[in-house]
């Protein structure tokens, strides 16, 4: 009878390290899945966020070619500003991903402004309505473009950063979570446009 209560108070102490050691993998695997599933929303909302960027591109790309058409009838003997704006808009059309993208954008932004500088020249262009409701109009979609890229930045600013940090970036590896690009502000944005007067 004394060995079965031997027998009996060994067993309960084993329980206790099988059950931690259970219950540390089981938090593990928690704690994986947790981390894999905020790298999903964040990827998600980068995603969303380029998508609203697109979205004020497409406006933009749309109503260029008014903004020409307006212009030309003002200014058409400067065919080499409207033949920049529009291969400009083109080539930004056709950009993919995020350092194309703001390079194309940039190279568009340095157009319309060089554009929109000449146009001071014509007190007319200046005056017409429709002008000036298309100069509004395109000022707005950039204001929503910075708000965008703004967005889109802080995204990506929080995705790179579980991609790169411990433990998270274990989690990333595994499951194929990559660094994106940040749209940055070209250079043709920041610089004062120039003008040719004749």
């Amino acid at each position: 009878m004394v060995p079965v209560i031997v027998a009996a108070a060994e067993q309960p102490a084993g329980l206790p390290w099988g059950w931690i050691i259970g219950g540390g993998i089981a938090a593990a695997v928690m704690l994986g899945i947790a981390i894999y599933n905020s790298l999903v929303a964040q990827q998600v909302r980068c995603d969303n966020a380029w998508s609203d960027i697109d979205v004020q591109f497409k406006r933009r790309h749309d109503l260029i070619p008014n903004v020409v058409e307006a212009v030309k009838e003002y200014v058409g003997y400067e065919k080499g500003t409207l033949e920049a704006v529009i291969s400009a808009r083109t080539r930004a059309m056709g950009a993919s991903g995020a350092k194309d993208a703001a390079a194309a954008e940039s190279m568009l932004s340095g157009a319309l402004k060089n554009l929109f500088a000449l146009a001071e020249q014509y007190p007319q262009l200046k005056g017409s309505e429709q002008f000036s409701h298309l100069q509004q109009s395109l000022s707005g979609i950039e204001d929503a473009l910075q708000s965008a890229r703004r967005y889109y930045n802080a995204t990506v600013r929080e995705l790179n950063s579980s991609v790169r940090m411990f433990p998270s970036n274990l989690i990333a590896g595994l499951g194929g979570f990559t660094s994106r690009e940040f749209f940055e502000v070209g250079e043709s944005e920041r610089a004062v446009p120039s003008v040719k007067m004749s």
